[in-house]
Formats: structure tokens, sequence, C-alpha cells
């Protein structure tokens, strides 16, 4: 695997192997975001990230989970947060709540809807997962190439910067 210094022309950047491996990467993560969370909204009228959302939140349990770490996670602005939550409490999905732990924060929490629809959904996804996601892989692959992409996840987002 090169290291780019060699590329000098557009041909060659396009045909390099780590931007094509990258290239890849991306594409195959948008057909599946466009197939799987097409068929979430489709079957329950919410946007993927506002299901990504509920399973933030779902994943924290108790009293909610901050707005600041549901930002972080979903790498949202605090503006785009706000927007995509005010959606989210329209459609009767989640509140938010005074943070007990901090006077300026707010905690973000599943409404009953919210808990079903995730539940729901997520039968659907999972289903999905597998034909669209694990059932083209070899079966002998699909558990490391599931532990490289948790690896891949953490590095990207520990090299981020902290949102404020």
């Amino acid at each position: 695997m090169g290291d780019g210094a060699g590329i000098v022309s557009a041909q060659e950047a396009a045909n390099d192997e780590l931007v094509l491996a990258f290239g890849r990467l991306q594409g195959a993560a948008g057909r599946l975001e466009y197939l799987l969370g097409g068929a979430i909204e489709e079957e329950f009228g919410i946007t993927h990230a506002m299901y990504e959302v509920l399973l933030i939140v779902g994943r924290a349990g108790g009293p909610g989970v901050s707005m600041r770490t549901v930002a972080q996670e979903r790498v949202l602005t605090t503006g785009g947060m706000t927007r995509l939550v005010d959606r989210m409490e329209a459609a009767g999905l989640a509140v938010r709540a005074d943070d007990p732990g901090d006077r300026r924060g707010r905690l973000l929490r599943l409404t009953e809807h919210g808990e079903d629809v995730v539940v729901r959904a997520s039968r659907l996804h999972v289903e999905n997962i597998r034909r669209h996601f694990l059932a083209p892989l070899p079966e002998e692959a699909r558990e490391q190439f599931m532990e490289c992409l948790r690896i891949l996840s953490h590095s990207a987002r520990d090299a981020l910067p902290r949102l404020r």
C-alpha cells in the first residue's frame, strides 16, 4: 500500500488502492443507508437520523441522555441537533427535560411512543441488516468484519474534536 507521494495524475489518484478502498466504504455506507434508512422511513415515518437518536437515548436508559452527548454521537452541530430533536418532539418520540446535574443542560428521553417505535423499527432493521449487510459476506468473515468496523468507528470518534 502506497503512501500517496507517488500520485502525479488525476488518473493515478482515482485508481490508488487506498482511495478506491475508502470510496468503496463510502459507497457501501451510502447505499446501505439508502436501503435500510429508506425502509425505516417508509414503514415508520421517521428518518434514519431520528432512529439513530432513538437508539442512543434508549442505550443510555435512566433519566435520559444529554443533548451534547447525542450531538457528539451523531457528529451534529448543536443547532442541527436542536432541529432534529424539535422534529422528534413534534412527532411524540422524545421529550427534553432539565438535567439535574447541569443547570444549563437538557436531557433527552424517549416517550412511550418513541420506545414503541424504536422497538418495532429495530425488528425490521435487524432483518434488513442481515439481508443487505451480512448475507453478502462470507460467513467466516462476518465477525471479524464487524469487529474491524467497531475499531474504525472508535478510532474516528476519538480523533474528532469534542463539541463544546
